[in-house]
């Protein structure tokens, strides 16, 4: 049986210098270090919660991949 994992690449386009001390945590829990870096992760509520408070920073590219469960 295949199923289609959601996952989102996060880029960092803007610097968090300069943002509120709880937009610089979420920048840096999210695993983005530098400008232009970029994470991949599942599309999973609590991430999307933390793009979303973010998301005048980083850009966001949904992904799709199949994986099929053995």
């Amino acid at each position: 049986m295949k199923k289609i994992m959601k996952k989102i690449r996060i880029r960092l386009v803007r610097s968090p210098i300069g943002q509120k001390p709880q937009a610089r945590k979420t920048v840096k829990a999210l695993g983005l270090k530098k400008m232009s870096s970029s994470v991949v992760h599942e599309a999973t509520p609590p991430i999307l919660g933390m793009v979303r408070a973010v998301s005048h920073l980083v850009e966001v590219e949904e992904l799709t991949q199949l994986q099929s469960s053995e």
